[in-house]
């Protein structure tokens, strides 16, 4: 019977709402697997049911919709090089695709896992001996956080490099879940909550993302880590300034969530500057240290803003 299943492949949307209902709650939604797998080997993510929505070619999609240019979540980080139109008026996000891991995992991992993918600290992703040896953490059911000692914050990092490109152009997402479908700002799915890093329901599938067309972008994308080859960032920057003079700076890698500061071509570049490091709250969880992160966030920043001769 379908209820013994542990392993779900629906070729539909409702297919794979209806399947949350078989799976009683306990599963999980994967597609490329670089981000839910690697979790499961550690013991950090422990569903009994996956539901494969790879079979779902209606999220495959990358088309224009009104003033929007649509990416289904489903279309791969490797493939976005493809799309003339994301050539055209959205190179950053192809640049910030490319940052991502290696080519091998680009070919496999989306673009809605990789806005979906798991915050990250030095202390939580680890074998589940090796977090049982130290001490479990707010986020695998521990009552501290190693990193700092609190009792009450996760600062996991939200690690994502695509996320704040799109967040910097204004990116809107489709989603739909069990109580129908809504349409809402990309850095609103984000809490500022390590240990629940995102406001979506357990049932939400993000069905696109929405760029809007002919704002003329001018994007500036950064990306800090230890190896350029593959590591998570320690520090993303992504700088946008449109058709209007709007510029946008977001920040990750180094806070919970995306840090976003909003300014205008006629904004004191230093005055934002001393924004984005006041807002960004990071900590030592990572190979990299806090105050390093810091200082480069001001370093990134003003490369930027020469390069878009703000």
């Amino acid at each position: 019977m379908i209820a013994e299943k542990k392993y779900l492949q629906p070729v539909t949307i409702d297919e794979a709402l209806a399947m949350t209902n078989i799976a009683e709650n306990d599963f999980r939604f994967i597609a490329g697997g670089t981000d839910v797998m690697v979790n499961r080997f550690q013991g950090n993510e422990t569903s009994s049911c996956l539901i494969d929505l790879t079979g779902i070619n209606e999220l495959k999609q990358i088309k224009k919709v009104g003033d929007y240019l649509s990416i289904g979540s489903l279309v791969c980080l490797s493939e976005l090089k493809n799309s003339p139109e994301i050539k055209n008026e959205f190179p950053v996000l192809i640049e910030a695709a490319n940052a991502v891991a290696s080519p091998t995992i680009r070919r496999s991992a989306t673009i809605g896992g990789n806005i979906l993918c798991e915050n990250r600290c030095i202390f939580y992703n680890q074998s589940e001996w090796w977090r049982n040896a130290i001490g479990f953490c707010l986020k695998c059911e521990g009552n501290i956080c190693i990193a700092t000692g609190s009792k009450k914050n996760c600062y996991s990092e939200f690690v994502s490099d695509t996320a704040p490109a799109l967040i910097s152009m204004d990116a809107l997402i489709e989603i739909i879940d069990i109580d129908g479908e809504q349409k809402i700002k990309l850095e609103d799915i984000y809490t500022g909550t390590g240990v629940h890093p995102r406001n979506l329901n357990k049932t939400a599938i993000i069905k696109s993302i929405l760029l809007p067309l002919h704002q003329n972008f001018v994007s500036v994308f950064n990306k800090l880590r230890q190896r350029e080859s593959m590591d998570f960032t320690s520090l993303t920057t992504v700088v946008s300034a449109n058709k209007n003079g709007k510029i946008k700076i977001v920040l990750g890698g180094v806070d919970p969530k995306p840090v976003v500061i909003e300014g205008t071509n006629k904004s004191n570049t230093e005055e934002l500057i001393i924004q984005a490091i006041k807002k960004a709250r990071a900590i030592d969880n990572e190979m990299l240290s806090r105050n390093y992160r810091r200082e480069m966030i001001g370093v990134f920043l003003k490369r930027s803003f020469e390069k878009l001769i703000i």
